[in-house]
């Protein structure tokens, strides 16, 4: 946090001279002292503190000024800083003026020109107002912060954008938080503008695309060689475990992810079953842990970017960007992991990002105080996301098909469940139908034993119910099973084109996909044990045989 200002303006430039000096004499350590001659420039440079999150602790304006009296100038100072304290620099024929101004900008003090010995005049006045200031002051955020609309899909998604990259950032709803009302207020944005993003230098993006956000929060837009060892694509367990192993182990590497690195892992609120760590650690903990590593041992990091295709050119594998470009690598290892499967139930598209999330959890849980939240399925994310939940909503409700969570759920989830007083498990229960106005507002469900339907009143409903591999771009003729999971090594043999598309003389090596040189790895595989822990094993494995496979070419 940046020293609170002390912030002086006077058009004469030697009684400005003066001032600022006395002023950075006796404050310089515990205060910033800011001055100018021009109304024009003050009034710009103070919309660039309030957006970076800076504090005005006093004003000291010259009251006789061409472009602006100093009373007026307060005024319009005070609706971007309204805590802050008001002095006014008076000559003996202004005392009329400074009295008036008591009563119409509530000034704090007027000083009178000159104010020698400052040590009698000046430093006991400021002194006791900077006492008072300094009571009610509470530092402000001192990072992004993203004004917008509670219930809006865009918001939801820069918000789940900067939280999945572990980007602190503050959520000012434009309704009501009364900071969030105050800049945009100040920075004249309409409806149309949101949800708009401030960022830490005070410059203002209205209604950005990610692509937006990450060149200004640092994240890498353009890859910079032409041709890498290995490319992973997908920044999961399994994909940062391969991009640690591949750096590590000298291999040029790029790691490519379409949103935000940890995937399904990175949104769990706690993962309690990691080796090493036994009291749990946060998804967002860990996988802000292996970026690090992986950068530290020299990764190269593209987010977000997606890939279209990879095309095969000689012993090259060419990677399609979505945004055009095009990368060669040596070897890929694909760890794409999977997405929640959508919900088909009348109403829930309607309401998604509206009150209606998929995983999300972590980013959302806030806006459930004392509200009725429900999760819908019953694996562990389910029940990790519940237990969050429970921090923040007055009641969430877990539903699903089953009696219990026995058979889904690991037993020390459910435990922690059965020992929380606002969880509450509905079990053969299923939603039909999402209903509101401008925002999830009730849920209909059907108890499956009874077929009885009762409509329930519902702010919030977080969706986990299995998942869908991300593999619908991949061509190439990479053998996948029935589901979409991507087949790998000796497992492919069986399948009815084996022999036509495997072209090599030896045989797959065991995370090898149908094209050699080509890897999966973790939850997109198939027959992966969907486990962050054998994600992990599978991404350090597959640059193994990645070191095999450049053996041979």
């Amino acid at each position: 946090m940046g020293l609170p200002i002390i912030f002086s303006i006077d058009d004469d430039p030697q009684v400005l001279r003066a001032i600022s000096r006395d002023l950075k004499t006796h404050y310089r350590d515990k205060y910033k002292v800011l001055s100018t001659t021009s109304v024009a420039e003050a009034m710009e440079s103070l919309l660039e503190l309030q957006n970076k999150g800076e504090e005005v602790a006093i004003f000291v304006s010259d009251q006789r000024m061409p472009e602006m009296q100093g009373v007026e100038f307060l005024e319009k100072a005070m609706v971007l800083f309204p805590f802050a304290k008001r002095v006014l620099l008076t000559a003996y024929s202004d005392t009329e003026a400074a009295i008036k101004a008591i009563n119409d900008v509530r000034l704090d003090y007027y000083l009178m020109k000159p104010w020698d010995p400052p040590e009698e005049k000046l430093y006991p006045a400021i002194d006791e107002l900077l006492h008072d200031w300094q009571a009610n002051y509470r530092p402000d955020f001192k990072g992004i912060k993203v004004i917008g609309y509670q219930f809006s899909p865009k918001a939801h998604e820069i918000k789940d954008f900067l939280a999945g990259n572990l980007v602190p950032f503050a959520w000012l709803d434009a309704e009501t938080n009364e900071i969030g009302k105050q800049i945009a207020a100040t920075n004249s944005l309409c409806p149309v503008d949101f949800p708009a993003v401030v960022f830490e230098d005070g410059s203002l993006l209205k209604t950005p695309s990610l692509i937006d956000i990450a060149s200004r929060i640092g994240l890498n837009a353009k890859t910079k060689q032409q041709i890498y060892d290995v490319v992973i694509i997908g920044a999961g367990p399994a994909g940062l475990a391969a991009s640690v192993y591949g750096a590590s182990e000298g291999l040029s590497t790029l790691l490519i992810e379409r949103k935000a690195p940890g995937g399904q892992a990175g949104t769990s609120s706690r993962i309690e079953n990691y080796l090493g760590f036994p009291t749990g650690l946060s998804g967002a903990e860990l996988t802000r842990r292996a970026i690090t590593q992986a950068t530290r041992f020299g990764t190269e990091f593209l987010s977000p970017q997606f890939v279209k295709e990879i095309k095969l050119k000689d012993k090259y594998k060419t990677i399609v960007l979505g945004d055009g470009n095009e990368v060669n690598a040596k070897a890929v290892v694909i760890t794409t992991g999977v997405d929640y499967r959508k919900l088909e139930t009348k109403g829930i598209e309607d309401f998604t990002g509206k009150g209606i999330y998929y995983g999300a959890a972590s980013t959302e849980a806030s806006s459930c105080g004392n509200k009725d939240a429900y999760v819908l399925g019953g694996g562990n994310s389910a029940g990790q996301a519940a237990m969050y939940l429970s921090k923040f909503a007055k009641n969430v409700y877990i539903l699903i098909r089953k009696n219990d969570l026995t058979s889904s759920m690991s037993s020390y989830l459910i435990d922690q469940i059965k020992g929380t007083d606002n969880i509450t498990i509905m079990g053969c229960t299923e939603i039909v139908e999402a209903s509101g106005t401008d925002h999830l507002e009730a849920l209909k469900l059907v108890d499956l034993n009874t077929s009885e339907e009762r409509t329930v009143p519902a702010d919030a409903l977080f969706i986990f119910i299995g998942a869908k591999p991300y593999t619908d771009w991949i061509g190439l003729e990479i053998i996948k099973n029935g589901k979409g999971f991507i087949e790998t090594g000796r497992d492919m043999k069986s399948h009815v084109n084996f022999k036509q598309i495997w072209k090599s003389q030896r045989d797959p090596y065991l995370l090898e996909t149908s094209s050699p040189g080509i890897f999966a790895a973790g939850d997109v595989r198939a027959g992966a044990m969907n486990r962050v822990t054998s994600a992990v094993g599978e991404g350090s494995m597959s640059i193994s045989f990645v070191h095999q496979y450049l053996s041979e070419v």
